[in-house]
């Protein structure tokens, strides 16, 4: 599938072209729940990652299927998976699109396990944190402050929030300064600036539920 032929909005989400990047939560662009309650994800790892990289995506998809009711399986004969692969930048489709679905981690930067969680969330069915219907009553978005070609990326989207807080800690969560134009912020906590947003380490208890919630497999 050629690059040329998608589009990116919120920096690492892709969309067809005839397509939308509302989030997921119900109908087609879930996958498919198994038997046992396991929310079976097939994937293929391109042969173009070293042993090292596919460790880290592995281990990746481990901490999130011990958290999780996902799991992910070698893709054998599923129509529907994930082609995991280094293209330009990281990015993923929200939810799942059919067919094979590319996921981007590219080989210079983003096969890192918090960036990994991140478009396998994505790619689970979730958009980004600072994007939520709700998102005015939790941070300021200063658009004075950001590249205007980046305020797409800001776009408060329609979300089916699930009956959950706002997380400042998600890893689904944009950093202050995210496509600042002059080093000022372009995300602020409210009522407290100082909040950090923004880690790229693991996912939080929160993102942790929500996919449970979503999945309707919380125990």
């Amino acid at each position: 599938e050629d690059i040329e032929a998608q589009v990116f909005i919120f920096g690492d989400i892709a969309v067809d072209k005839l397509g939308n990047a509302d989030p997921c939560t119900e109908g087609p662009c879930r996958w498919n729940k198994s038997e046992n309650g396991k929310v079976v994800i097939p994937f293929m790892i391109s042969h173009h990652f070293h042993v090292g990289e596919v460790q880290i995506i592995r281990e990746a998809m481990e901490e999130m299927q011990q958290a999780t009711c996902v799991q992910f399986v070698e893709q054998t004969n599923e129509n529907d998976f994930l082609a995991i692969q280094s293209r330009d930048g990281c990015w993923s489709f929200i939810g799942r699109r059919g067919g094979q679905q590319p996921l981007s981690l590219s080989k210079y930067g983003c096969v890192v396990k918090g960036i990994v969680e991140h478009e396998l969330l994505h790619a689970i069915g979730f958009h980004h944190e600072q994007n939520r219907s709700d998102r005015d009553s939790y941070v300021d978005i200063l658009f004075q402050n950001i590249y205007p070609g980046a305020y797409p990326q800001f776009r408060k989207q329609n979300t089916n929030n699930l009956g959950t807080p706002y997380d400042y800690t998600s890893i689904m969560h944009y950093g202050k300064y995210a496509f600042s134009r002059n080093h000022k912020p372009t995300i602020v906590p409210k009522p407290d600036p100082d909040v950090e947003i923004g880690q790229r380490e693991h996912m939080s208890q929160m993102d942790i539920y929500r996919v449970n919630v979503l999945y309707e497999c919380c125990e």
